[in-house]
């Protein structure tokens, strides 16, 4: 009796520290999925559109659970501590920037979450907000600028810029119906991926390096990891399944720095397979 009782609390010890490994990290095949938190409920963008899009393009993937933020101002330091992604679909863009979102108990939770191996993602303008916050700055790869800039929407090709980046190896250009940012401020150390600028031919330069759209960023700071996309403007745009593959593929980097989603089969490889993508 006494070797049994001792067998079922060793069993049980044992479940509560599997259960703890799930908050950030998957147990066996069928149960690999991280966990992420949305961070929503402001944006100078369409957030009430495009928040259930990046949830459904995640989770459809079988390998994420997602939930969403909408008070951000309103959360508490041990917010972070179940998930491997913070993605940032939020901002304060406009907003009058003396009011603080998050004090500096909040600040310290959020980098310290990351630094243990962690990631933040970016999508499109999540990252204009906390300017005077450069470690923020640093692992959101970039950040709309005094100087960035963008034309109407239309349909434009994408270029890889990295093959050997774990988030781009073996993709193939695609086609997406959005809005390109041009000039973004750029944070320093970052690798960038892709861009809406065609390919320079040998010797060739630019004629205006700050019309090069790079579009697609990861980095690694002091531990975490960052990915942004700053495509994605509208629920329309994320309709593009080279859009959803690559916000899968960033977003697995991010928890764990490798990539093993496969990209979307139906690729949209001509300009029409970008304009039936976002009707």
């Amino acid at each position: 009796m006494i070797a049994l009782s001792l067998m079922n609390v060793l069993r049980r010890a044992c479940g509560v520290l599997v259960f703890a490994g799930l908050a950030s990290q998957p147990v066996g095949a069928e149960e690999a999925k991280w966990r992420v938190l949305v961070l929503s409920g402001a944006n100078n963008h369409a957030w009430q559109q495009t928040t259930p899009v990046i949830k459904a393009a995640l989770e459809e993937s079988g390998r994420f659970t997602v939930d969403v933020e909408e008070n951000v101002a309103g959360m508490k330091p041990q917010a972070f501590e179940p998930y491997a992604v913070i993605l940032s679909n939020f901002n304060t863009f406009g907003k009058d920037a003396s009011v603080p979102v998050w004090d500096g108990a909040m600040k310290k939770a959020f980098l310290e979450h990351l630094r243990k191996g962690h990631g933040l993602v970016i999508v499109h303008a999540g990252s204009s907000m906390f300017y005077d916050w450069p470690e923020f700055q640093k692992l959101a790869c970039g950040s709309w600028q005094d100087g960035t800039g963008h034309g109407p929407i239309h349909v434009a090709k994408i270029f890889f810029t990295d093959a050997k980046s774990p988030v781009t190896a073996g993709l193939e250009p695609f086609w997406i119906r959005d809005e390109f940012w041009q000039n973004t401020g750029v944070a320093a150390g970052v690798k960038a991926l892709a861009t809406s600028s065609p390919p320079l031919a040998p010797n060739e330069v630019a004629k205006d390096p700050t019309k090069h759209n790079n579009l697609l960023f990861t980095t690694e700071v002091d531990g975490a990891r960052g990915f942004a996309i700053f495509l994605g403007h509208d629920a329309s745009a994320m309709q593009n399944t080279a859009w959803r593959s690559l916000l899968q593929r960033g977003s697995e980097w991010a928890a764990t720095g490798k990539v093993t989603l496969p990209p979307a089969k139906d690729w949209p490889a001509t300009q029409a397979d970008a304009e039936r993508m976002a009707k």
